[in-house]
């Protein structure tokens, strides 16, 4: 209940998209009166209506310009004050057409919600700008002109570093997003979202396979051992029942999980999300399978005793319980066809820190 508590009292932001779309907004309304705005009201895609500071206001015979500061409330979005620019210029060609500038990248991958080629400018935040910008095309000299809309985010290139966007193939900027208008403080949601769309740009590149690591373990194993493409490892933290019931939902039928004891151990105990607040059990866990491969009752309790998964390792093999790590990762692979009702082909591989193999369990041959 705390937790809700402190959540509800969050503060909200406000995306990428609304930033563009009060920007093109503001922008347009000056363009069109020559006078020069301080704010601007909109009414984003959820229906809630903002009212949202400008900046940069800027009005020429060929157009107007203004910014707006993106506020992320307290979700920890690397977005956060980044400032989104529109300008908007009057066109002899009719309707309204969008377009990225510095610092917005642009698609070169199939799989996302925009076409190879164009700017990463969502569906919604276009869908807005068109919105809040028709009403403004009949203000101009003759009704059959129409605007040219230009957003810009003078950090973009640097900031989509710190984003999905190098992996999505989204090159030279951040992207505008939004789907509500709005940042819920703390979400996972855009987070997984990201994650699902890895598996979207992975099935347009005619890909059904992919290699699920759970961190920095798994990655390194799959690219140095392994030797598989980059791009078809993706990192998906603690989200490990989400992404596999994504795989089995998109078509993605061949799939690698590659992860150290501590996590796995978790997942072969029917933990679908490995962080901490979802539980542990993984020294129990491991117990539990040593005890199946004659584990005598002395390193049952030396196992339990110890602080990490890491430990209990150099136990089992001083006790010959290898097998141990072979039953974990079978068990593992059990508990995932009932989670997704054998959609998938799943092989397992339990990790040391250190990237060795101390278990496997394989049921397909593409590694």
């Amino acid at each position: 209940m705390q937790d809700k508590e402190l959540t509800m009292k969050l503060k909200k932001g406000y995306t990428t998209g609304t930033c563009a779309q009060a920007a093109a907004k503001a922008a347009a309304i000056m363009l069109t009166t020559r006078k020069l705005l301080e704010t601007v009201e909109v009414e984003i895609a959820c229906g809630n209506v903002l009212s949202i500071s400008l900046y940069d206001q800027e009005i020429t015979p060929e157009y107007a310009r203004c910014s707006v500061i993106k506020d992320s409330g307290d979700d920890p979005d690397v977005t956060n004050r980044a400032k989104i620019i529109a300008e908007v210029r009057a066109s002899q060609q009719a309707g309204i057409v969008i377009k990225g500038g510095k610092g917005v990248g642009r698609v070169t991958k199939p799989g996302l919600p925009v076409p190879v080629g164009e700017y990463a400018i969502n569906p919604v935040p276009r869908t807005m700008i068109l919105k809040e910008l028709s009403p403004y095309l009949s203000s101009q000299e003759d009704s059959q002109k129409g605007f040219e809309v230009i957003i810009s985010v003078p950090k973009g290139e640097e900031l989509a570093k710190q984003t999905f966007n190098p992996r999505l193939g989204i090159e030279g900027g951040i992207s505008i997003l939004g789907t509500t208008g709005i940042v819920e403080p703390k979400s996972l949601s855009a987070y997984k979202a990201s994650l699902s769309l890895e598996l979207d740009v992975l099935k347009a590149s005619g890909k059904k396979k992919v290699a699920l690591v759970l961190g920095y373990v798994g990655e390194k194993f799959c690219k140095e051992t392994l030797g598989l493409e980059a791009e078809l490892i993706v990192k998906i933290g603690d989200h490990v029942g989400f992404m596999l019931e994504e795989c089995a939902r998109k078509g993605i039928r061949e799939v690698i999980l590659a992860g150290h004891i501590g996590k796995l151990a978790k997942v072969a105990n029917g933990q679908w999300n490995t962080h901490c607040q979802h539980g542990d059990g993984r020294l129990e866990t491991i117990a539990h399978y040593a005890r199946l491969c004659g584990a005598s009752d002395a390193v049952l309790r030396q196992i339990n005793e110890q602080k990490t998964a890491e430990a209990a390792i150099e136990i089992l093999k001083q006790n010959t319980l290898c097998e141990t790590f072979n039953k974990l990762a079978q068990t593992v692979v059990e508990k995932i066809n009932g989670l997704v009702k054998s959609a998938l082909n799943v092989s397992c591989y339990i990790l040391s820190l250190e990237g060795e193999v101390l278990g496997s369990c394989l049921r397909n041959a593409w590694h």
